[in-house]
């Protein structure tokens, strides 16, 4: 099949429907978070129970990605971005006629299911799209769909439950996705690997062979530390600001999306900007600003978990999140640098797999079963000791990343 040219203005539409798509990806995934409280009080939820709806998601997300991986390096990529994006919007609406927590645990877990496809893919996908001296500022404006969506997903959700209840909540925030469907399936693509040439690996055995890339794993590890502690945040932060400083559900998470989106936005473009500017020295980069971010991050997220008042854990909170989101970028470049195109999305899978298993699958459900019987301020406590491992796991990673970085290109 001959490859069909992408103009610049193509490439940036497909960028920016990428990112719009990403936005109700964590849209979708955060307003469970944001009517926690509503939900914990019309179903009679333990802490442990609550944070399980929150793993459920993360379970099938990440035992579903290698499949997705396996078809992604083999069949349409869009076709099946497509796919996964009608069963998450339209498993987010059901969740607003979920009668009792069983059938709202199943309803959460297919959300995991469509967001995995999507997950898998994509990162590949804007490879091809752009060159590789820019794609740590491209993967940024990419992932900025984190910060934003998830403000977003707190905002409507927090919103939109406190006047309608959370089963209007998700019903609402579920159905906008269907309307991007068609655009993402239709969508024209480069070749995989953009204007590289694309070598092609035995793929039954490459899973076998991620373990064996010492940068790939070590960058992975990173990751998963990382994902521990923000998706453990993430999920139970409203919850604290409800609790510990008594704020009801649309104020605590108006004032948290506030603060994670501007934060968000600045972090995650700073380190696609710095991370490409350092990668071009020492062949380093990505995993130096990522490193440093964790580290310098850590202070503030004890503080704003210690903080006795409202604006001295806001103003702690926004720091701690500008500089771990200024890992986002770089950390997902380094993926797609360590591996050939044949088989990224097997590579992404892997990932997916690895930092969400060892990561916000049981982050939530840690930190509710610690709540239970410590108390919520306590529990969050084991989230800064995770960034400060995902710091040391970078450090340790560029040691080696610039020879698997020569070894995936020359393969």
């Amino acid at each position: 099949m001959h490859a069909v040219p992408i103009s610049p203005a193509y490439r940036f539409y497909a960028l920016g429907l990428l990112l719009a798509i990403n936005l109700l990806n964590y849209i979708d995934r955060q307003a469970l978070f944001a009517v926690f409280p509503l939900i914990k009080n019309d179903l009679q939820l333990t802490d442990t129970a609550l944070g399980f709806l929150g793993s459920a998601f993360m379970f099938s997300y990440l035992l579903i990605a290698p499949l997705f991986g396996w078809l992604g390096d083999r069949y349409s990529r869009t076709m099946l971005a497509s796919g996964g994006l009608v069963v998450w919007s339209l498993a987010t609406a059901l969740s607003g006629f979920a009668p009792g927590y069983r059938t709202l645990l199943a309803a959460r877990a297919t959300v995991g299911v469509g967001e995995a496809s999507f997950g898998t893919v994509s990162p590949g996908l804007i490879a091809d799209f752009f060159p590789k001296e820019r794609l740590g500022q491209i993967l940024a404006w990419f992932y900025v769909a984190i910060p934003v969506g998830s403000a977003l997903g707190y905002l409507l959700g927090g919103l939109l439950g406190q006047r309608y209840g959370w089963h209007t909540a998700f019903l609402m925030v579920g159905l906008p996705g269907l309307l991007l469907t068609v655009p993402l399936a239709l969508l024209r693509t480069p070749p995989r690997g953009g204007e590289l040439p694309t070598v092609q690996h035995e793929q039954s055995g490459y899973y076998g062979s991620l373990f064996r890339n010492r940068s790939f794993v070590l960058n992975t590890v990173a990751m998963a530390a990382m994902t521990f502690a923000i998706g453990g945040l993430a999920q139970w932060i409203p919850s604290f600001l409800h609790r510990s400083h008594g704020l009801d559900v649309a104020h605590g998470n108006t004032l948290f999306g506030a603060t994670t989106v501007v934060a968000g936005i600045l972090g995650t473009l700073a380190g696609g900007w710095f991370g490409d500017r350092w990668q071009k020295k020492s062949g380093k980069g990505y995993l130096l600003i990522s490193g440093w971010g964790f580290l310098l991050g850590t202070p503030f997220a004890v503080w704003s978990i210690l903080a006795p008042g409202l604006a001295a854990c806001i103003s702690a909170m926004f720091c701690a999140e500008f500089f771990l989101f200024l890992n986002t970028g770089p950390l997902n470049t380094v993926v797609i640098n360590i591996t050939n195109p044949s088989v990224r999305a097997m590579a992404f899978a892997l990932n997916i797999f690895f930092i969400h298993a060892l990561g916000d699958a049981i982050s939530p459900t840690i930190l509710g079963w610690l709540s239970d019987q410590w108390g919520l301020r306590s529990a969050l406590l084991i989230t800064p000791f995770a960034m400060l491992l995902a710091g040391l796991f970078c450090f340790v990673c560029s040691r080696f990343v610039v020879q698997d970085m020569a070894l995936a290109e020359g393969s």
